[in-house]
């Protein structure tokens, strides 16, 4: 497994997401993941999955310590006093007293970034959170929140993957001291079903799929890719045997444009 290294958190490259998983096959795949060696697993209050996600971290058997765990708050809860009741709640569900990375899951129009600031500096402090960060943040919603923060942040987790370019947040991040991380890093799926994607592949024996996450974690993003299907884990994990040559890149890259968007939610990204 590799890591990409920001604001002191040591993040593994492959995760898994957890959105829309329910209940008990929820908590089986996050379990199987953590067995295959995923050591990165992504939730939030949204997904409505943290009990079962907590499930499968206890049933796996590895060691709390090495396991990466992120969830994020909802824009409702982000008046300090709230970002921090929400948070404890989270921690109920998932069993745990601490998360070793919590995100502002949206930016929020109705309360003030500064204040909502606070309380995330706050959980840092308070250590029920290991590291911090945001999500879905614009490059100038990046700059104000690492100026505005008492406490460093850690990443700007947004959609990133083959037919959207990000070139723009991503030097921004770079720039800031953050780390990437892609959500939605094979388009829904999208990708299996793409010719250029696959003829790469069939050049160092992997599916379209893994090409698109190698992409990522050789521009020293992390992605999440979530899967329903036990057969899928170990497909997406198995990507630290190979490199992208630097053509094969740019052919990627170049797949990429500013409308390739899956989910907005209406907000303007630079």
């Amino acid at each position: 497994m590799q890591f990409i290294e920001a604001g002191g958190a040591h993040i593994p490259a492959i995760g898994l997401g957890t959105w829309e998983l329910r209940g008990r096959a929820c908590a089986r795949i996050v379990e199987q993941a953590l067995r295959l060696g995923y050591r990165h697993i992504d939730t939030a209050q949204m997904y409505d999955n943290e009990r079962e996600v907590g499930e499968g971290v206890r049933a796996c058997g590895v060691p709390r310590g090495e396991i990466f765990l992120t969830t994020k708050i909802w824009p409702t809860h982000f008046a300090p006093n709230d970002l921090i009741r929400s948070l404890k709640e989270s921690l109920v569900k998932l069993r745990l007293t601490e998360v070793d990375l919590l995100l502002l899951h949206w930016p929020s129009d109705r309360v003030p970034l500064s204040e909502t600031l606070d309380g995330l500096a706050e959980a840092r402090r308070s250590g029920m959170a290991k590291h911090i960060g945001v999500s879905n943040f614009s490059i100038a919603l990046m700059e104000e929140a690492v100026a505005r923060s008492e406490e460093k942040l850690t990443c700007n987790q947004v959609e990133y993957h083959a037919y959207l370019d990000q070139t723009k947040v991503l030097a921004a991040a770079r720039r800031l001291g953050l780390a990437t991380v892609a959500y939605s890093p094979i388009a829904k799926g999208r990708v299996k079903d793409d010719r250029t994607l696959a003829r790469i592949g069939d050049l160092y024996r992997k599916t379209a799929a893994q090409v698109s996450l190698r992409w990522l974690v050789q521009q020293n993003v992390a992605a999440i890719p979530r899967t329903s299907k036990l057969e899928r884990l170990q497909e997406n994990i198995d990507v630290f045997d190979f490199a992208l040559s630097d053509e094969d890149m740019a052919k990627i890259s170049a797949m990429g444009s500013s409308s390739g968007r899956l989910l907005s939610m209406g907000r303007t990204w630079d």
